[in-house]
């Protein structure tokens, strides 16, 4: 099957020149201006190349370039200026925003035919890479998921608590996270960095398997000796993240590690265990803190029954569960609609 060419130009002898030379070649495609080009581009995206005039009425094709740059198309499409004496300031201009190379008028067929299948040939071969690096990095996040989801579920035989726990921390997080995302410059992070941060939250509980039972599902209050142990959690859960590294995306890794050892910490300091304040506290483990927070509150344990959304709310907004970023509490405010959870039993 022949590539597709695209010529435009709006001078119809420029376009017959071409289209004569490369027809054996080449499947072809005409417009006279640039908003036809654009229609073409839209019903046609598997175009191989555009020989593309700058000078034209209606659009021209400074204009297409930048459309296909914002379209990111020139990543994937190579585009030829036609020109007859441009000045250098516009070719440079040209350049700038993408096109790869120039056609001098007048043509000279058997040239062009070289340089334009070269870069063709160029770009087809860096597509496919692109794609076949896409579908490794897809496989390496399955691999990376099954194998934190698989962590997570050795908690499930320590905690009965954990294995639904983590799934509803997963959802908060990309809900909170996201909302802080938005809401603060400062904390803003790309969809990709907070997926994987969501993928990282699955494990802030992973230290628990090396909680003794009697300690991990008492019914009642633990004593100050056994808290002591149970917020060894934090940083036993590094300890067996230490073991796995290599096995795990880099990123994921460094983001599971911070927040599994920082989660309860609190912004004004009185956490553990590092008792680390204000932005000293990763962004993505202050988001996982106020998550867990809330899903420990609504959710039934071992050792009290759950409080309703708004009683949940309201404690954590007064501090009784420790003080939380400001920013942080005007997210988790803010989305209270997509984050509430179904309600308990009446009269509890």
């Amino acid at each position: 099957m022949k590539d597709t060419i695209l010529i435009v130009d709006d001078m119809e002898i420029n376009r017959v020149i071409l289209a004569e030379g490369f027809k054996d070649e080449y499947e072809i495609l005409e417009a006279e201006n640039g908003k036809q080009a654009l229609e073409q581009l839209e019903k046609e995206p598997k175009i191989a190349a555009v020989l593309l005039d700058l000078v034209m009425p209606e659009m021209d094709g400074m204009e297409v370039l930048r459309h296909m740059r914002r379209a990111n198309m020139l990543t994937h499409i190579p585009v030829f200026i036609i020109t007859a004496a441009d000045s250098e300031k516009t070719l440079m201009d040209a350049y700038d925003l993408g096109a790869v190379d120039v056609i001098s008028k007048p043509f000279m067929i058997n040239f062009l035919k070289c340089r334009i299948g070269n870069i063709i040939e160029l770009y087809r071969h860096r597509n496919d890479l692109e794609e076949i690096i896409n579908e490794q990095i897809e496989r390496l996040n399955k691999v990376n998921l099954s194998m934190v989801e698989t962590l997570a579920t050795l908690i499930e035989f320590r905690d009965c608590e954990s294995g639904e726990h983590v799934k509803r921390i997963c959802g908060l997080t990309d809900i909170l996270m996201t909302k802080v995302s938005n809401m603060y410059a400062e904390y803003s992070l790309p969809r990709a960095e907070i997926d994987k941060i969501v993928t990282a939250s699955i494990l802030h509980d992973v230290g628990k398997i090396a909680i003794p039972d009697g300690i991990l599902n008492k019914p009642g209050r633990l004593t100050k000796e056994e808290f002591e142990i149970m917020k060894q959690h934090t940083t036993r859960g590094c300890d067996i993240l230490t073991q796995i590294p290599n096995i795990m995306d880099v990123d994921i890794y460094n983001y599971s590690y911070d927040i599994c050892r920082h989660h309860h910490e609190r912004y004004d300091g009185r956490g553990y265990p590092d008792a680390l304040s204000g932005d000293d506290i990763s962004i993505w483990s202050q988001v996982v803190a106020v998550a867990d927070v809330y899903d420990a509150l609504t959710s039934p344990r071992c050792y009290k029954a759950p409080f309703t959304h708004e009683k949940s709310v309201e404690m954590i907004n007064n501090g009784e569960c420790g003080v939380f970023n400001p920013k942080v509490l005007a997210a988790f405010n803010d989305s209270l609609e997509e984050i509430k959870v179904k309600e308990p039993p009446e009269g509890i």
